[in-house]
């Protein structure tokens, strides 16, 4: 076998391997009734957004973390859902691994909505909980597109979520 046919066979499917997402761990079935209860509440309203963020960013990239900024209301139901699927036990570990997470108030659509705005969402969000998922290093949106994926987060299992905060990470 010639060595380029060699190394490509052998060598760059192990690379390719080595670069893959982790999976998000596989959460027990009965991952419904594990949500802490009463629902986490965790949106700070009187918390300072822009220092939240800044640094949550600097820790992101001094950890080479991915950042996510968790957007919402604790009037939320979706929102609550998505905090108490990130506080379950099999699935929070992996998450910090991963993840520096900040979570922001956005009020009812009316308060710190410039921090979306800081990554081109200019419009009104189109629900929430909105996930932005930030490269610290670029300050770039990782997750364009996708943001308000997870609106709907009472229509999806615990395993759905965990599943989705894994397509991003790295």
């Amino acid at each position: 076998m010639h060595f380029l046919s060699y190394f490509a066979a052998a060598v760059l499917p192990v690379a390719l391997i080595a670069a893959a997402p982790e999976a998000a761990p596989r959460l027990p079935v009965s991952s419904f009734e594990a949500l802490p209860k009463p629902l986490p509440l965790p949106y700070d309203e009187h918390a300072n957004a822009d220092s939240a963020v800044a640094a949550a960013k600097l820790q992101a990239r001094r950890s080479g973390k991915l950042l996510l900024i968790d957007l919402g209301g604790n009037w939320c139901l979706d929102c609550r859902l998505l905090a108490g699927t990130m506080e379950l036990p099999s699935l929070k570990p992996w998450l910090s691994r991963h993840y520096e997470i900040v979570t922001v108030d956005v009020g009812r659509f009316d308060k710190n909505l410039q921090i979306p705005a800081h990554y081109g969402i200019r419009d009104r969000l189109a629900g929430v909980p909105a996930v932005l998922i930030v490269d610290p290093r670029t300050d770039k949106l990782v997750n364009a597109g996708s943001i308000a994926a997870l609106a709907d987060a009472r229509s999806l299992t615990p395993q759905a979520l965990a599943d989705w905060l894994a397509k991003w990470a790295r």
